[in-house]
């Protein structure tokens, strides 16, 4: 309960570690795999357009089947659908290595894909069913900072690894088979309500989704990363060498600082919600997006833009812990796992859009008036998160002077 109170991280609590490590091999999924695509484009001479289907039916997999692993895991219960998840997300990375066509490869991703949806969704309902409160902040924080560690390293490593051939970087997703045995062996199911029967069920988790504050967090999760996907780390790769003449290794360096940011701002989140609620700090993410997105839309020069970005790595680290926390906290433990998995589906729906919306538009904008039409989307959902708060605050007030 002190813990808890002071928002400390349980370091030896063996399900903060089995959740955390779990949710480090998560990245080997695409920032691991990216670099190695004009590799495996020219080991099955296929087109650029056939070779980013790896990330494309990695992504899109996960969209559709998330839902139903929520489902399973309300169902059948997280520990065994997050063992089971390791191991196919083991098995059919490990798989690909020694995939004979192209074909086999984007089956295996998608199988991949459906397995990295199940690893997604469970650890964070774990953690938001055996943690409470200010600690549940700082746990979600940490399981964050760990996620962005790993999309800041692992495209170095994925580079590296592919110098040597297509196939070595995804040998590493071999590691979450031992690991699939460690969970099995240590990790505990939380305590929850038995959920109802399928149709109980159902209609129960459509009431506890449908709420205004609810569907709110979903839309948060959606713009976020269509943010990150469209305005970061789609914009800035064309957007740097056309006006400041940066190469491929600063362009990647200018990225990592807002990995970087969000990696020290997320662990601190539990400190945060000591003295904010959920609400505002979501708020206050959006607002620093909106002011790093206009920084970087005014930049004069290079270190003007990575400025920005840090603000926006700020914004990251803020809003992305507090969305998980708000939903664990609105959502009975009986559906967390289905209302969780909605929210899955959404982020995953953000980072297929984003490039591809941002992409597109840019053939008749240009790329610059973008990141000032993200700053603008995000300064307004700012404005509407601190207006609805405070609304909220206002009216428990009220409530308690009645």
């Amino acid at each position: 309960m002190a813990a808890t109170s002071q928002g400390g991280v349980p370091w030896r609590s063996r399900t903060v570690q089995v959740v955390l490590a779990s949710t480090a091999l998560a990245p080997l999924g695409v920032p691991l795999v990216a670099p190695a695509l004009p590799v495996v484009r020219d080991a099955f001479g296929v087109t650029d357009a056939r070779a980013s289907l790896l990330v494309s039916a990695y992504f899109l997999v996960g969209i559709v089947v998330s839902p139903f692993i929520g489902v399973l895991a309300d169902r059948l219960g997280r520990k065994r659908v997050l063992v089971g998840s390791l191991a196919l997300f083991g098995v059919a990375g490990g798989a690909t290595a020694f995939a004979p066509a192209f074909w086999v490869v984007l089956v295996l991703r998608a199988i991949a894909g459906t397995a990295a949806a199940g690893i997604f969704v469970t650890t964070v309902t774990v953690i938001g069913d055996a943690f409470e409160g200010v600690q549940r902040n700082a746990v979600l924080g940490v399981n964050i900072a760990v996620l962005s560690a790993g999309a800041a390293l692992f495209p170095v490593v994925g580079g590296a690894l592919a110098t040597v051939s297509w196939n070595v970087p995804f040998l590493t997703y071999l590691l979450a088979v031992p690991l699939a045995v460690v969970a099995a062996a240590l990790l505990e199911e939380p305590t929850r309500e038995r959920p109802p029967r399928t149709v109980g069920y159902l209609r129960g988790a459509a009431r506890t989704v449908a709420t205004p504050a609810t569907l709110g967090l979903y839309a948060a999760a959606f713009l976020t990363e269509l943010l990150l996907f469209g305005a970061v780390l789609t914009t800035l790769p064309f957007l740097l060498p056309a006006e400041f003449g940066l190469g491929p290794v600063a362009v990647g360096l200018v990225i990592t600082v807002t990995e970087a940011v969000a990696v020290v701002v997320a662990s601190l989140n539990g400190r945060f919600a000591r003295r904010m609620s959920n609400g505002r700090l979501v708020a206050a993410g959006f607002a620093c997006y909106a002011v790093g997105l206009a920084a970087a839309w005014l930049a004069p020069t290079a270190a003007t833009v990575a400025a920005g970005m840090a603000v926006v790595g700020a914004g990251l680290g803020l809003s992305m812990p507090s969305v998980d926390a708000e939903m664990s906290e609105r959502v009975a433990g009986r559906f967390r796992a289905g209302a969780l998995s909605l929210r899955n589906s959404t982020t995953f729906l953000g980072r297929a859009l984003g490039p591809v919306l941002f992409a597109g538009v840019a053939l008749t904008t240009g790329y610059r008036p973008l990141l000032l039409a993200g700053g603008v989307a995000a300064g307004a959902a700012a404005l509407v998160a601190f207006a609805v708060t405070g609304r909220r605050r206002m009216t428990s007030a009220s409530r308690e002077t009645w």
